[in-house]
Formats: structure tokens, C-alpha cells, sequence
């Protein structure tokens, strides 16, 4: 049998004259061995010959294109097997020259990528071909403002083999503002070292894969619109809105802060401070008529005072700190020195927490004042008039702690926590 040359895909034949050398009449059954014989037959499979006579059969190949027909030689065989004497059975043999063939299938994913200033897409590559190639990748853009990396850059396939190539596109500069920017481009895929019979192959042409990079603006135009917003109320309120509070807390400040008298009070049309006219029992202290205020030797200072002297008495100032379990009520209480007078003119109530529940304030059997504490954070009160609270009494604050709140540390807190302070003149009742 000749060589016989065949393109997969294609079709090729190939003749085999069989001779019958024997005396009688034989029947000849035919078949195909070795690597070709999924893809090769014989015409006609059987022939009976006459002795002496002989007949030419055809051999037909039709290998189909697929990676798994490999180009180069194949050897190719014929079995011959006689019906009356199979041990006269003969294999001829040849050779078939399997031409190669050349096709790539690649597929570019996401077609569409969004970014700031690079995209990562994924190029998957099959040779599904019958020889071995060497790949490699081109990419193209109109105005060359992106850059292209390709890992692996030339990767080689076997046939049938797949692979998957990592594309990462990036711009030059950022877009800061305004409308995304589409960048266009294109990826060519081709093998490495192509014969240029090979290139003109109609199997061997192929379309370059289209793709986009959208680049996307650093700052969206949503953003411009709230800072022209912000940077509008900025103005407004340094122009209009800050003068005027300003204005009305001083007004505020103005109103609040007012002159107070002693503790005895102004009587009579005498200035503040002086005392009551009738004599030195009639002055707190037992100061006499033409001694200074606050001259009194024996005058204590009283719990927090400064010693600083007002009228028949020293200024003077207690502090209960109280702290609650939640679910509780817990009692807080300042007890008046013997032999003084507590004259309170006010009382500062602070929850900074922000807790929540009922504090209540009481000077000796004296109900004040009974204040929800989610209603403030600071709460003060005044008198002109002080409120005397006797030796022995005592400044009393009850809290019902029925949620604690949220210090500036963001953390809440475990207990509730108020405090209460009070102040006035504390005066002495003997000399």
C-alpha cells in the first residue's frame, strides 16, 4: 500500500490488491488495525477470488478534526484473513501522514468592567487544534491611553488543552469629576511563530475579542451638589444664624444674672449685705453694728465653702455626688453643721449621663422639687429669698434609677449618676 496523506476533517483513500495463490476458491475478510482504525474502512470488507485471480479493495480515511487526531505518522493496517486457511492470514502495512490543523477558541470575560484606574478581566484560551502552540496576545486602543499586562504572557497548549490568561488594563491618569470615560478596546489572539501558509489558512483567522473599561470619576457629581450645599449653610450660618444666637444669649445671660440679697434680706432701704438695723443680736454671727461683713472670728467655713464672708454669714457650698444601680433608689444627704443656719439661695442639679428615672430634692422635711431625669441635663435653681434650713437638718436628693444613659465615652453606663450641689450662707445661731 502507498502513503497516503489526509487533513482531519477531510477525506483520503488508499487501494490493496489481494491475490489468491492457493488452489481453491477463498473468501478474504478485511479490516482495519492499529491507530486508524476508528476513522478508516474498507471497500469491500470481503472478496472471494478464484485460484489465480486477484482484486483491488479501497481504503477509505476520514479522521475528523478534533484535537485528539494528532498530526504526523500514523501507521496504518490491513488485516487479510482467509476462510479456509486463517493460519495464512497477512497484515499488510503503510504509513498515514495526518496534516495539521490549526484552531483557537478564546473567550474574553467581563466584556464590561467598572474602576477608578485599572480592571482585571479573565482571558480563557482552548487549542483545539492537533499540534502544539506557543500563544500570544495583542491588545489594541485607539488613543493608546491604557496599558496591558498578560500573565502568563505566552502560554503553550497541547491539543485539547485549555488555559486561563489574567488581563489587567489601567489608565494614566484619574478622572475627578463629571462622567464616567468608556475606554474601548480589543484583544488578538495568535500563536507564536505561525507559517504564513498557516496564517492564510481560513481556519486560522480570527476575530479580535472587544471589551470596555469604564472609568469612573473619583468624585461623583452628587458629591459637588451636598458640598455646594454644605459650604451654602456654612455661609448662612456665619452671616445670619450665628450673630443672632449670639445676640439672644447674651440677652439670656443679661436676664439670668441678677444682684441677691443677704440673708437677711433688704429691709428697710438698706443696701444688700449690710444686715438688718436692731442691734447685734439681731446679726447672724453676732457681729456688731459697726463691724465689717464677714469680720466674724468664729464663723465657719461650712463643707465646700471659701470662707469668703456675706452679710452675718459665710458663703458656703455642699456637694452630694450620687450614684444609682439600675432598678434602684438611693438616698444622698447633707447635714447641717450645729449651732448654723444653712441659708440656701440655689441648688445646681446635674445628670450628664442622660439617665433616665425620678430625682427628688427635699430640705429637711421640705419637698422642693421632683424632676424626671430624661427631661434635662443640667437643671439650677434660684432664690432671692433663702430657703434657712436649721442645725441638724439635712439637704436631701432621692433618685429612682430606672435606665442608666450614655456618657461622652459613646459606652452605656452601668448606674445612673447624679449631682447635686447647693449653696447659700451658713451662718452661725450663737456667739
Amino acid at each position: 500500500m502507498p502513503v497516503v496523506t489526509v487533513t482531519p476533517g477531510g477525506t483520503a483513500t488508499t487501494s490493496l490488491t489481494v491475490r489468491n495463490d492457493s488452489d481453491i476458491v477463498e473468501a478474504y475478510s478485511l479490516e482495519v488495525v492499529g491507530d486508524c482504525a476508528s476513522w478508516a474502512t474498507v471497500e469491500p470488507p470481503r472478496v472471494s477470488l478464484y485460484p489465480g485471480t486477484s482484486e483491488t479493495v479501497t481504503i477509505r480515511l476520514a479522521p475528523p478534526r478534533s484535537p485528539e487526531i494528532r498530526a504526523g505518522e500514523v501507521p496504518l493496517g490491513v488485516r487479510v484473513l482467509p476462510t479456509e486457511h486463517p493460519e495464512s492470514v497477512r497484515v499488510p502495512e503503510t504509513t498515514v501522514h495526518v496534516e495539521e490543523f490549526h484552531e483557537l477558541h478564546s473567550e474574553l470575560a467581563p466584556r464590561r468592567r467598572r474602576g477608578w484606574l485599572r480592571g482585571r478581566y479573565r482571558l480563557a484560551v482552548r487549542n483545539q487544534g492537533n499540534t502544539p502552540v506557543q500563544l500570544g496576545f495583542t491588545p489594541g486602543q485607539a488613543g493608546e491611553e491604557l496599558g496591558f499586562a498578560f500573565s502568563p504572557a505566552e502560554p503553550k497548549l497541547e491539543p485539547g488543552e485549555s488555559a486561563e490568561v489574567r488581563l489587567r488594563v489601567r489608565t494614566g491618569k484619574p478622572v475627578w469629576f463629571g462622567a464616567p470615560v468608556v475606554w474601548p478596546f480589543t484583544v488578538n489572539t495568535a500563536e507564536s511563530g505561525d507559517q504564513e501558509e498557516v496564517r492564510r489558512d481560513e481556519t486560522a483567522v480570527r476575530p479580535p475579542l472587544d471589551a470596555e473599561f469604564v472609568q469612573i470619576p473619583i468624585f461623583p457629581k452628587w458629591l459637588l451638589a451636598v458640598l455646594a450645599a454644605l459650604l451654602a449653610l456654612l455661609l448662612a450660618w456665619f452671616t445670619l444664624v450665628r450673630p443672632a444666637v449670639r445676640s439672644a444669649a447674651k440677652e439670656a445671660a443679661n436676664e439670668v444674672v441678677q444682684p441677691r440679697p443677704t440673708p437677711g434680706g433688704e429691709q428697710d432701704g438698706q443696701t444688700p449685705g449690710t444686715g438688718s438695723g436692731g442691734g447685734p443680736d439681731d446679726r447672724p454671727g453676732g457681729q456688731e453694728p459697726d463691724a465689717p461683713p464677714g469680720s466674724g472670728g468664729d464663723t465657719p467655713t461650712g463643707p465646700g465653702g471659701d470662707g469668703t464672708s456675706l452679710g452675718g454669714g459665710q458663703q458656703s457650698s455642699a456637694t452630694i455626688d450620687l450614684q444609682t444601680s439600675g432598678g434602684e433608689t438611693k438616698t444622698g444627704t447633707y447635714r447641717v453643721p450645729e449651732d448654723t443656719v444653712f441659708g440656701i439661695t440655689d441648688i445646681v442639679v446635674a445628670n450628664f449621663q442622660g439617665d433616665e428615672g425620678v430625682l427628688t430634692v427635699s430640705f429637711g422635711d421640705r419637698k422642693i422639687t421632683t424632676i424626671a431625669l430624661e427631661t434635662f441635663r443640667n437643671q439650677d435653681y434660684h432664690w432671692v429669698t433663702p430657703i434657712k434650713i436649721p442645725e441638724n437638718a439635712t439637704v436631701t436628693v432621692d433618685v429612682t434609677c430606672a435606665k442608666p444613659g450614655t456618657p461622652a465615652t459613646g459606652r452605656q453606663a452601668e448606674g445612673c449618676h447624679e449631682v447635686l450641689n447647693v449653696s447659700g450662707v451658713l451662718s452661725r445661731t450663737k456667739q
